[in-house]
């Protein structure tokens, strides 16, 4: 049966664009690394540290697991290395992801190059073990809210922060009723059905990232409860890092107890790693906003309005010359 890439290209065979030369080197490492792993490899990529207006498009969606469809197709070694770069998106796609990549392979290495933040360092928890890098970083997991004031006016906010600022202003209207009209702003926009909705998305998130380790990283561990709820934990609370943004270095990580395996520990898996990275920025540079990719070459390749297709090449460039040559 084809998949949905399989009827595009058939589709768009007479008129689709030659692969451009960083498409080519690109998908060349992505095969070294099979050569050299014997792991079926896909990268899943987004366009997220490079300036772009359209950043929103590169979340974790819904349409990632068609992405993913695509890439998993023809691969069947039972053993993934999902190279890693998100700036997270939504938990929900997230663990519908998990669930369809935990039916394809019994053992996942999660290879972060740079950085996996929230919901991929969700994804990340999903895997046996995560590498790192010395520059590589993950991210809380704290969930965000999207909140439209009565002006327009949209912010994100930390669901922590919604549920304290109002716990606040209800605390203290009740014991100075003369200083409700100062809050009366916030209860009114921080409903009662608002606030249980951050209660449910902070345990969804917790809960989801715990049984993961629970089944995936710590499956054999007689400590794996404890371990996996500390962890997630950790990982939630907001208060501790503050900042949706903070990075989590390798260190960190490792102290926290996840299974880390340091990317310099193989440094031919190092090179192919970090080269398939390296020419993955070159072409989110030309304007692509997300590649879901296997060694085989069979590529999911989301490009911005007003290209429409998911599958549209980036337009051919030219590579920097190579040094090494005389």
């Amino acid at each position: 049966m084809p998949d949905w890439g399989s009827i595009l290209q058939e589709i768009n065979k007479n008129a689709a664009p030659s692969p451009s030369p960083a498409d080519l080197v690109r998908r060349k490492y992505l095969a070294s690394l099979y050569d050299y792993t014997s792991r079926d490899t896909i990268l899943y990529a987004s366009n997220w540290t490079q300036p772009n207006p359209f950043s929103e498009l590169a979340l974790i969606n819904d349409e990632d697991v068609q992405g993913l469809m695509v890439a998993v197709r023809g691969l069947g070694s039972g053993k993934l290395d999902l190279i890693l770069h998100s700036p997270g998106g939504v938990p929900e796609v997230t663990e519908n992801m998990v669930s369809y990549l935990r039916k394809k392979f019994d053992h996942i290495r999660a290879i972060v190059p740079q950085a996996a933040m929230s919901a991929a360092t969700m994804l990340a928890c999903a895997a046996d073990e995560i590498v790192m890098g010395k520059q590589s970083s993950l991210g809380p997991i704290d969930p965000q809210l999207v909140l439209t004031n009565r002006y327009g006016a949209a912010q994100i906010l930390p669901v922590q922060a919604v549920i304290d600022n109002f716990e606040t202003a209800k605390n203290t209207s009740a014991e100075s009723p003369q200083q409700m009209g100062a809050f009366l702003p916030i209860l009114e926009q921080y409903t009662p059905g608002l606030i249980e909705q951050c209660h449910e998305a902070q345990k969804l998130s917790t809960e989801l990232v715990s049984e993961w380790l629970k089944q995936y990283m710590f499956g054999d561990d007689k400590n794996a409860d404890e371990k996996a709820n500390s962890i997630a934990g950790h990982l939630a609370n907001h208060s501790t890092f503050k900042s949706h943004a903070r990075h989590i270095d390798i260190d960190r990580a490792t102290e926290l107890g996840l299974k880390v395996t340091p990317l310099e520990d193989d440094q031919k898996l190092q090179d192919l790693v970090l080269s398939t990275f390296h020419a993955t920025t070159i072409v989110f540079q030309h304007g692509a906003l997300k590649i879901i990719e296997n060694h085989l070459g069979k590529a999911f390749i989301k490009s911005p309005p007003p290209l429409q297709s998911p599958f549209v090449q980036p337009p051919p460039m030219p590579l920097p010359p190579d040094n090494d040559q005389g």
